[in-house]
């Protein structure tokens, strides 16, 4: 039987868990197994949503080569912490072109498209796969047709999807998980909250192991008893 939240079942308010991230920000990436493993122990007890936060958009979008130094050293860093791999085609081929321009902007429009596909759709998975596609597939975060086929993969039709993100109405939402990781003063990614009767509190901020993740939440669900 899958484990109850006993705030939750007292209070009749299902909590909820924000999950703070950019699609292009490598720590995510590495931080991603952890979020999908806690998703799987809690999704009885908790609803999850995923912000995207925005981590690279107006002055500092631009070609990836300009900042391929510091990415040829903590993607490194982030493989060794956490078992996540960077495929060889992001590192020999999108960042060493290094003419692909990085923007958080597309796939922040291509989640806000997806979470607005259904309630009943896994953000988590979603962001995951997006990261996934960036840093291990190599594509070109302006690719809107790589976004169609991971919609696809989650059951969405492809041409529609990609229709979808040229369509103002998702940029706008895209904006507003900008503004609300704004709201909740985040400063690096990933962060997440847990949030219960309109107050957020803050779980994880950075990269952690999932005992971690899982001692800050029961510290913080007790504490709410």
């Amino acid at each position: 039987m899958a484990h109850q939240d006993t705030t939750a079942l007292q209070t009749g308010i299902k909590m909820k868990i924000v999950y703070v991230y950019d699609a292009l920000c490598g720590w995510c990436y590495g931080f991603s197994p952890v979020m999908k493993q806690f998703q799987a122990k809690h999704k009885d007890s908790l609803s999850f949503e995923v912000v995207s936060g925005g981590m690279i958009t107006g002055e500092r979008i631009g070609p990836v080569g300009e900042v391929a130094p510091y990415i040829s050293r903590a993607y490194k860093d982030v493989e060794k912490a956490t078992g996540v791999v960077f495929g060889d085609v992001f590192l020999k081929g999108t960042l060493e072109k290094g003419d692909a321009i990085f923007t958080s902007i597309p796939p922040a429009i291509a989640l806000s498209v997806f979470k607005s596909s259904g309630s009943d759709k896994d953000s988590v998975a979603f962001a995951s796969a997006l990261q996934k596609a960036i840093y291990y597939d190599g594509i070109e975060p302006e690719n809107l047709e790589a976004y169609g086929e991971i919609a696809a993969d989650f059951g969405l039709e492809a041409g529609n999807f990609i229709e979808k993100m040229k369509d103002s109405t998702y940029m706008a939402l895209a904006l507003e998980d900008f503004k609300t990781s704004q709201k909740l003063q985040v400063t690096g990614f990933p962060t997440v909250f847990l949030e219960h009767d309109g107050t957020y509190h803050k779980i994880g901020s950075g990269c952690m192991p999932l005992s971690q993740l899982e001692n800050n939440y029961s510290l913080i669900k007790n504490s709410r008893n």
